[in-house]
C-alpha cells in the first residue's frame, strides 16, 4: 500500500499527525521529546555565538558567496571538489532531488523495510514504483533480495546506514559487493544521517571517509543530529560533478538560509564539540542497555542516537501511555506494530523514560530480545 503524507508524518513521530498538539505541550515546559532523534544537547556555544553574530542578516536572502563558502568548507572536510557538493534544506531535500533526477514513471526505487520513509514518499510522487525488501533477522539490509529486484528499470537504490528506524548497520564489505553487482544503470543513494554516532570498525566505514571510485554513488549527510541543528534545516549530498549538477538544478531556490549557512560553518569548525556529543551519546547508549538489562531484557545494539524496542504489545498503547506522562516517543513502522523508537535524551530525561516504562500496564516478563 502506498504511504500517505499522514502516514509519512506519523512514522516520523510528528505529533500533529498523531493527534497531539506538541506546541501547547511544549509551551507548558513539561514535555520530553524522545520522538524525532534530535540532539539531546543542541548546538555548541560557538555555534550559538555565530547565530547571534549573524542575526542582523536574518532579513537577507543567502548570497552566492555564502553558499560558496559553506560548499567549499564541506568539500575540504571530505577531500572532494566543490562541484561535487549539493546543499539542501536538511538531507531530506537531498533525497527529494535524487528522486526527481533518477525516478519517474517506468522507474523503480529499491529500498529496505523499514527504513527512513521520506524517499518512498518522494519516489511515489514522481510516478515511480517502490520495492521494499524486509530487513534480515540481524536488521541488515537484505542485499540479496534487493539485488534480485534491481533491474534495468531501477533508477535508484536507497541504503540508510546506520538505518533509521532500527539504528542498525549493514556491513561495509557486504555493501561493496552489492554495489559492484548492481546493474550499471542503477544509482545508489547512501544516507549517512547518523554517521557520526557509528563507531568506525571492520563492519562500518563511511562512503565519504572511505569512498569507492564509482560515479553512481551519492552520499547524503545532515547537520540535524550530531550537530544539533535540526531546526535550521541544513543538509548536503556528495556525488559526481555531473550528478551533483543535475540534482542542484532541481533544488529549492534559497533552500538553505543565511543564518543556517553561517551556523553550519561554525558547527563544522567546532570539532571538539562534535567529539563531546558523540562521547555523551556513546555513554547514553550504554546506560540504555544497562537499564534494559536490569529489567531482564537484552536490547538490540544501536549505532545511532536512538533505539528500536519491541514491546511485544501494541505500540499505539505504549506510545499513548508515554504521551499521558508527557513523553513523546515514535513508532518504528506502521508494519511493526509492537515496536517503538526511543531517541536518547539527557540523563534526567532517560530516567523519566524508564520510570514511565516501569508503570506500563503490560506483562513485561514476555519481553525478551
Amino acid at each position: 500500500m502506498a504511504p500517505s503524507r499522514r502516514d509519512f508524518l506519523k512514522i516520523l513521530g510528528v505529533g500533529a499527525a498523531a493527534g497531539v498538539s506538541t506546541h501547547s505541550a511544549a509551551s507548558s515546559g513539561g514535555l520530553i521529546r524522545l520522538d524525532n532523534n534530535e540532539s539531546a544537547y543542541g548546538p555548541s556555544e560557538k555555534v550559538i555565538e555565530a547565530i547571534r553574530a549573524a542575526e542582523v542578516e536574518a532579513r537577507r536572502f543567502p548570497s552566492g558567496a555564502d553558499v560558496s563558502r559553506l560548499t567549499d568548507q564541506i568539500a575540504r572536510s571530505h577531500k572532494v571538489r566543490a562541484d561535487q557538493v549539493v546543499l539542501g534544506a536538511g538531507s531530506t531535500e537531498i533525497l527529494r532531488m535524487a528522486s526527481c533526477v533518477f525516478l519517474g514513471p517506468g522507474k523503480q526505487l529499491v529500498q529496505a523495510s523499514p527504513t527512513f520513509p521520506a524517499i518512498e514518499f518522494y519516489a511515489r510522487s514522481t510516478g515511480a514504483t517502490v520495492t521494499s525488501d524486509p530487513l534480515t533477522f540481524r536488521f541488515h539490509h537484505d542485499l540479496d533480495a534487493m539485488l534480485a529486484h534491481a533491474a534495468a528499470g531501477t533508477g535508484l537504490v536507497y541504503i540508510c546506514n546506520p538505518n533509521n528506524p532500527t539504528a542498525s548497520i549493514t556491513p561495509r564489505g557486504d555493501l561493496e559487493k552489492f554495489i559492484s553487482q548492481l546493474p550499471g544503470s542503477c544509482s545508489i543513494l547512501i544516507d549517512e544521517a547518523y554517521h557520526h554516532y557509528a563507531n568506525p570498525s571492520g563492519e562500518y566505514a563511511s562512503f565519504l571517509d572511505r569512498p569507492l571510485n564509482d560515479p553512481r554513488i551519492i552520499v547524503s549527510r545532515t547537520f540535524s543530529h550530531a550537530y544539533g541543528l535540526a531546526g535550521l534545516r541544513v543538509g548536503y549530498g556528495v556525488a559526481s560533478p555531473e550528478t551533483a549538477a543535475r540534482m542542484r538544478a532541481l533544488g529549492t531556490v534559497n533552500a538553505v538560509g543565511t543564518l543556517a549557512i553561517r551556523t553550519a560553518m561554525a558547527a563544522l569548525d567546532d570539532t571538539a564539540r562534535l567529539r563531546e556529543v558523540v562521547k555523551k551519546n556513546t555513554d547514553a547508549r550504554q546506560e540504555f542497555v544497562n537499564a534494559a538489562f536490569s529489567r531482564n531484557f537484552k536490547q538490540r545494539e544501536s549505532h545511532a542516537n536512538f533505539f528500536a524496542v519491541d514491546t511485544f504489545n501494541p505500540a499505539t498503547m505504549v506510545i499513548q501511555h508515554y504521551r499521558e506522562n508527557n513523553i513523546l516517543i515514535a513508532p518504528v513502522s506502521l508494519l511493526w506494530d509492537t515496536w517503538i523508537r526511543v531517541s536518547l535524551g539527557k540523563p534526567e530525561e532517560m530516567n523519566a523514560f524508564w520510570r514511565t516504562w516501569d508503570t506500563l500496564p503490560i506483562d513485561k516478563s514476555t519481553i525478551r530480545h
